[in-house]
């Protein structure tokens, strides 16, 4: 840091502070809310600077890549090949987030194609 520049901001901070700038910010007053509670206590902060700096868990990249195909798929021409690749691809990505056992296959076919299973089976 430049050589006297925190001495300004901390200076700048103070005089806010005594006007009362942040007296009414959102959250003023709350406990702080995290965004991971199921990220154990001593890796929060490992976490947060791989996720700032852009490295994301394995099955959050899955679930990407997962939205991505299904955007894929509703964009692709009705009973072409490709349509069937990237439905052979879609299934290949809900099967492997299902092994990685981080959420559960039935609720994310609950989700997306209930009404869809529906409407075949009846």
């Amino acid at each position: 840091m430049i050589p006297g520049f925190e001495s300004i901001v901390e200076e700048r901070i103070k005089k806010a502070q005594e006007k009362g700038e942040f007296n009414n910010l959102k959250g003023c007053h709350k406990p702080l809310k995290f965004e991971d509670l199921n990220v154990p206590e001593d890796l929060r902060l490992a976490y947060k600077i791989l996720k700032n700096a852009g490295f994301l868990p394995p099955e959050v990249e899955l679930k990407k890549k997962i939205t991505q195909t299904e955007q894929l798929l509703e964009t692709a021409q009705v009973d072409s090949p490709e349509k069937l690749k990237i439905k052979k691809k879609l299934n290949w990505l809900l099967t492997k987030l299902n092994i990685t056992g981080k959420e559960p296959f039935s609720s994310i076919v609950s989700e997306k194609y209930h009404d869809t299973i529906i409407k075949k089976m009846s």
